[in-house]
């Protein structure tokens, strides 16, 4: 169900330049071909980010989790977490098509797991915070398709510690501890948010615009 969102030459150099998060092996015929976790803006990303509308941060009123339905079936018992670790790792083993093994690395901090229980799958924009910045304002259908976006980069096998540190806050409060990743991260937050249409805040733009600049692709058309 999902397309790739760039050549698999680029994906492969954004990769490597984080930490090299591989890609997985064989996807079920019947589960969909997703698009690699970095796939980002195409290089674009500060253009992007002046697009952005700069708001300030929206009520947490009516938010729950439950209102971002996740994660969706992808095949034969199988769902978008299956399909995220398959992609995010290698060496996988699978039970009928359930992930049960593999070796992942998480770009966040470094650090490596053989055991898929201890890899969560971060959405880049955080759920809450997609909540303050606009999704509020949608029905659950639509939210749900944020929660389970497998075409753009908001979603991503990380370490459990990572992701629970991150929680639901923004590039200003959160950055991963491996700041090779930081261009990526950035890059990733962006295209999320315009694809999205969601806001950002004054002090999330300063952050973003601190975190590409020093990112030589970032501007490229």
């Amino acid at each position: 169900m999902r397309t790739r969102s760039g050549p698999r030459a680029a994906v492969t150099a954004a990769l490597a330049a984080a930490l090299a998060l591989g890609a997985a092996g064989c996807v079920a015929a019947d589960e969909p071909d997703v698009a690699p976790s970095s796939g980002g803006s195409g290089g674009n990303a500060a253009q992007k980010l002046t697009q952005l509308t700069v708001a300030t941060a929206g009520s947490m009123k009516g938010y729950s989790r439950s209102r971002f339905p996740h994660w969706r079936d992808t095949g034969k018992n199988c769902d978008v977490r299956d399909s995220v670790l398959k992609r995010d790792g290698e060496d996988i083993k699978l039970s009928g098509c359930n992930v049960v093994g593999g070796h992942w690395e998480s770009v966040y901090d470094g650090r490596a797991f053989t055991d898929p229980s201890d890899v969560d799958i971060d959405h880049t924009v955080p759920l809450a915070n997609a909540w303050r910045s606009g999704a509020d304002e949608w029905d659950d259908a639509k939210r749900g398709e944020f929660a389970n976006d497998l075409d753009r980069p908001q979603l991503i096998a990380v370490s459990a510690s990572s992701n629970r540190a991150k929680g639901d806050q923004d590039p200003s409060q959160w950055k991963p501890a491996n700041r090779s990743f930081w261009c990526q991260y950035a890059d990733n937050w962006v295209t999320v948010k315009h694809h999205w249409r969601l806001t950002v805040t004054s002090a999330e733009k300063t952050a973003l615009t601190d975190m590409l600049e020093g990112c030589t692709w970032a501007s490229k058309p």
